[in-house]
């Protein structure tokens, strides 16, 4: 089994606003969507790979069987990835 891994979400000036963590980018870009994030830029820790993500979120019925405590509408995220950038050597 793989260890979680850390990626630093990035805005449009290319600062560095928050870490996600998961397994995979995917993973992490989906946690970023669930927050209302529509342009997800990833940037893996301790490497200058950026992942490229667009996401957004829907609000929908809880499901069958869920925990009574859920609220009747939950956030389900979705995310397409758009593609992997390297960051320029300074």
């Amino acid at each position: 089994m793989s260890d979680k891994r850390n990626f630093a979400l990035r805005d449009e000036e290319g600062k560095e606003v928050g870490i996600f963590s998961g397994r995979s980018p995917r993973q992490a870009a989906l946690k970023a969507a669930t927050r209302g994030v529509t342009e997800i830029r990833l940037r893996e820790k301790g490497t200058k790979k950026i992942h490229v993500f667009r996401g957004e979120r829907v609000s929908v019925k809880k499901p069958k069987g869920s925990p009574a405590w859920l609220p009747k509408k939950i956030w389900k995220s979705n995310v397409k990835k758009l593609g992997v950038e390297n960051l320029p050597e300074e």
